[in-house]
């Protein structure tokens, strides 16, 4: 069984197999978690980046994760919300499961979760955690899987209380 651990913090500085980076679709740097994991990470992420021909939404990539202590970063780009009408919540699924299919390739034991899609993105934070769990909570139901810990990483207060609600966690 995958345990799943909730954290209020920051990404960048968890010592983890792979940090999933909510990344925009060049994988060339942005702003929130993208922005930090750049620079935590240093420049040879972004030399690494311009490698890959960039990422549609929904789909996920991995690089090294050179200066951060994580020893992998799999960018995943999240759907911006557009009102709901626009696949949004099955492109936020595919996030979170094709991260976990790039983590069983690694053959990796442990993977930090951000909010993917919450910040510019725009997208229903309530509604994202609900997907993310979704995805997770069945992903830790699988056997013979590499994996023994998910970490969902919280940066804001509020994305933090949401998911203690949903996980029922005092």
């Amino acid at each position: 069984m995958v345990k799943i651990t909730l954290l209020q913090g920051d990404i960048t500085r968890l010592q983890v197999d792979a940090v999933v980076n909510a990344a925009n679709s060049s994988l060339l740097g942005g702003g929130g978690v993208d922005g930090a994991i750049h620079a935590a990470a240093g420049p040879e992420l972004l030399d690494e980046c311009r490698t890959l021909g960039g990422c549609p939404t929904g789909e996920a990539k991995v690089t090294r994760g050179y200066r951060l202590p994580a020893r992998f970063v799999i960018h995943t780009v999240g759907p911006i919300w557009r009102g709901g009408n626009n696949n949004e919540e099955l492109l936020l699924k595919s996030c979170y499961e094709n991260a976990l299919k790039r983590a069983e390739e690694l053959r990796i034991e442990t993977i930090a979760f951000p909010n993917i899609s919450t910040g510019v993105y725009a997208f229903p934070k309530q509604r994202a955690a609900e997907i993310a769990l979704e995805v997770i909570n069945n992903y830790a139901r699988k056997r013979n899987t590499p994996l023994k810990e998910i970490f969902l990483v919280c940066f804001d207060n509020e994305n933090y209380q949401i998911y203690k609600q949903l996980m029922n966690i005092s």
